[in-house]
């Protein structure tokens, strides 16, 4: 370090000597000389310049140049210094931002509302600096995804072959094949590192035999781990782990899983089962075997619901207005790999056209848009949100199928249409975040978070002793 800035000083030597000329540069110098000495004779290098150098130096070094004196960690403390380091993270920038400010706290959340932010980003970078990373698993309903806090995106992803939200006994068997065979595929051990793994969304209502349910899936699934020896679990609810990969703490997420769609209101990060969790029963499997109901109408029979899961993937969409878009030419081919070329035309969007009409596929149910505005309808009626009446307004989607082409704008338009003024005029609908992973990284953000290991994560003798009290909370 010692050396670089010696380099640093010659070379600003060398331009203020090639300016002697100027009496105002010298002047400049001189002022800056007497205004702060203890950098002695550093004192010739502007503050810009030596910002620059801590840049160059990166964080450890950086840090190291506190110690120095009292100028200079004047100078390395400096917010704008640390933000440089942080915003060459893999992290984007806005969700490192959204996760130091709203999640540092763990559960529950404590987010001031209205208050200029003022986080000390040098004392975060080093606390996220010794967040070693974590393993996460999003046993999804129809997909597992699972990898390294560390990396951008899951590492690897099979079936999902546990059904969290229909178990059978012995249910602890089961998790512990579950979690055994995906801790089998990373191919490392069980003990080396944390594991954040998302709950599914099961047993939605408020009513005792519904908490006891989620009492008893969460009580398992850390009884497996900690026998596993997991050193320390976090387990969060995965409609508020896609809220999180949204940055948002607050709203309702729709998620569209492999067999039924959940309508799951949110608020600061507590799912709100008292006013009501809308569960539609469809889901993508219900649009793959639309789509082949379609396609063998024209004598395209397929027997392959992974080739005819391709084609809803790649093809499909959700049109903006249902009647004008059976006038267009909406023919598209794909080629599936071994199954050969497939061309569809208006099947591209009568598959997605039974979420908002689904009498199309011959289900007795309500349409999406109805669902949220009941569930949207309920939110307002509680009274135990008053200080922040608009948080239902925002809707995220969420699941593989809830990233089909036009279905936000569908969905913000039908909902506009039903809903007072007084409630639509401020909808926003979100499509996931990130796609199919959006769950995932909703997890990434919790476990890199800077007070993951304290404020997040339970270990194996604190969940002894909240067993033996019995207060684990559904």
């Amino acid at each position: 370090m010692a050396m670089i800035l010696r380099r640093v000083l010659k070379s600003v030597k060398n331009r203020s000597n090639s300016k002697s000329n100027s009496s105002e540069s010298q002047d400049s110098v001189q002022s800056s000389s007497s205004s702060s000495s203890s950098r002695g004779v550093f004192d010739q290098i502007p503050s810009d310049v030596f910002m620059q150098i801590l840049m160059l130096l990166g964080p450890k070094e950086a840090a190291k140049a506190s110690i120095v004196c009292k100028s200079w960690k004047f100078m390395v403390s400096d917010n704008r210094l640390w933000i440089f380091f942080l915003q060459n993270q893999q992290e984007s920038w806005e969700s490192i931002v959204f996760a130091e400010n709203h999640l540092r706290s763990g559960y529950p959340l404590q987010t001031l509302y209205n208050q200029p932010m003022s986080l000390p980003f040098m004392h975060i970078y080093g606390q996220r600096a010794q967040v070693t990373g974590s393993v996460i698993i999003d046993g999804g309903s129809g997909y597992c995804k699972f990898g390294w806090s560390k990396y951008a995106c899951p590492s690897g992803r099979s079936a999902t072959f546990l059904e969290f939200g229909d178990m059978e006994s012995p249910m602890y068997s089961r998790l512990r094949h579950f979690f055994a065979t995906i801790y089998s595929r990373m191919q490392m051990k069980p003990s080396t590192q944390p594991l954040v793994v998302s709950i599914p969304i099961c047993h939605y209502y408020d009513t005792e035999s519904s908490k006891a349910s989620r009492r008893q899936l969460k009580e398992a699934i850390y009884r497996v781990l900690f026998d596993m020896n997991v050193p320390a679990v976090c387990s969060i609810n995965q409609a508020v782990l896609a809220l999180y990969a949204a940055s948002r703490t607050s709203g309702i997420v729709v998620n569209i899983g492999f067999r039924v769609t959940s309508i799951v209101p949110i608020f600061q990060g507590k799912v709100m089962h008292q006013v009501g969790i809308e569960v539609v029963g469809q889901g993508a499997l219900t649009l793959t075997g639309f789509l082949k109901e379609l396609m063998d109408k024209k004598s395209m029979n397929v027997e392959s619901l992974y080739t005819i899961r391709t084609l809803k993937e790649n093809l499909c969409y959700v049109a903006a207005d249902y009647e004008t878009e059976l006038s267009k030419d909406t023919h598209a081919s794909y080629e599936v790999l071994g199954e050969g070329q497939f061309t569809l035309s208006e099947e591209r969007f009568q598959t997605g056209e039974i979420l908002f009409q689904p009498r199309m596929g011959r289900l007795r149910m309500m349409g999406l848009h109805q669902a949220v505005a009941l569930c949207m309808d309920h939110c307002q009626a509680a009274k135990e949100t008053d200080d922040d009446d608009g948080w239902f307004k925002t809707v995220v989607l969420a699941g593989g199928t809830a990233c089909l082409p036009g279905l936000p704008e569908r969905l913000d338009k039908e909902l506009r249409g039903l809903l007072s003024p007084s409630i639509s005029n401020d909808i926003k609908v979100i499509p996931p975040p990130y796609g199919v992973d959006s769950v995932w990284i909703g997890a990434k953000l919790v476990s890199n978070v800077s007070t993951f290991h304290e404020a997040w994560c339970m270990t194996k003798k604190q969940f002894r002793r909240k067993y033996r009290r019995n207060i684990i909370r559904s």
